[in-house]
């Protein structure tokens, strides 16, 4: 089953687009507005939060990233309309980052203003290093208007925790942590895994020593057990974190067993035309959603 496994993760890029479309519904909530908001009804009425992401990155025309703005802005719509628990998530290269500052800039200012129109949050993902320094400058302009938005902080690279001292300078920072997904050079990120889980734990504890909202965004299983195991024994306030994980990523119902204890869980739900090819990562990453697929299509009824 493992063969099997590697050999469809490893096939499937040689395949039609349509060939791999059952292999990516589990990590995408469709292509239209209409299908994610139906999705994130759903997560809703388990007890999940949600944020929503289009699909996509480094848009270099400035016809495309309004496109892309105006479909954010739909969304706080939708959400709103539906009385739906979720936020918005972006990554500044598809709204223009890319093309200038100015570009994404003036996005961001319809999106934050949209996000405060409908009573949400924004949140700027972070992608690779190159654009660290850019995605923070912008973040910190948009709080300086005091804007509803957070970052988030990446665990492998060095520099994190100066960027989180510099930020908590801003009331009410919003900070999710992840680990890091880019290849980054050894001279700026860790490479070891112990050492980007130990940093996200300094990481973790420092944001709620400086009383900073953090949301913590991982699907390792041992890495939460940690967390779980901290704040209980320090007390942390639930108000103070949540955790968050992508949609459609497997936890054989860790999920539900923090909700069930009362913790805030926020589901990282992309959409979009664009799901081919962040499918194709996520089926790298656990192979063995190829056979669960697989069952499904030839099971009974």
């Amino acid at each position: 089953m493992i063969f099997f496994n590697f050999l469809i993760t490893k096939t499937l890029p040689l395949l039609p687009k349509w060939f791999a479309k059952p292999f990516a519904s589990p990590y995408v909530a469709g292509e239209t507005v209409d299908e994610v908001i139906q999705k994130v009804k759903i997560l809703n009425q388990n007890g999940f939060l949600a944020t929503i992401d289009i699909l996509g990155e480094h848009i270099k025309s400035t016809s495309e990233a309004r496109k892309i703005t105006n479909q954010y802005c739909m969304l706080y719509e939708k959400i709103f309309e539906d009385s739906l628990e979720c936020t918005i998530s972006v990554k500044p290269t598809h709204l223009g980052l890319d093309i200038s500052k100015a570009e994404v800039t003036k996005n961001l200012k319809l999106l934050t203003n949209k996000a405060s129109e409908t009573d949400n949050f924004l949140r700027l993902d972070m992608e690779s290093s190159k654009v660290t320094d850019d995605t923070i400058d912008i973040y910190k302009f948009f709080k300086s208007k005091k804007s509803n938005i957070g970052i988030v902080l990446q665990a492998y690279l060095f520099r994190t925790q100066t960027d989180l001292d510099d930020l908590s300078q801003f009331p009410d920072t919003n900070i999710r942590i992840c680990k890091g997904i880019y290849n980054e050079k050894n001279t700026i990120a860790y490479s070891d895994r112990e050492d980007i889980k130990n940093n996200f734990i300094i990481l973790a504890k420092k944001m709620a020593r400086k009383n900073i909202f953090c949301a913590y965004a991982t699907h390792d299983r041992g890495l939460i057990e940690k967390l779980l195991d901290w704040v209980k024994k320090e007390n942390i306030s639930k108000e103070l974190f949540e955790f968050q994980c992508l949609y459609g990523v497997p936890m054989n119902g860790l999920l539900e067993k923090l909700t069930s204890e009362g913790f805030k869980v926020r589901i990282y739900v992309p959409f979009g035309p664009d799901w081919y090819d962040y499918s194709l990562r996520r089926l790298n990453e656990n192979p063995k959603i190829a056979s669960y697929v697989i069952r499904n299509l030839f099971k009974s009824d």
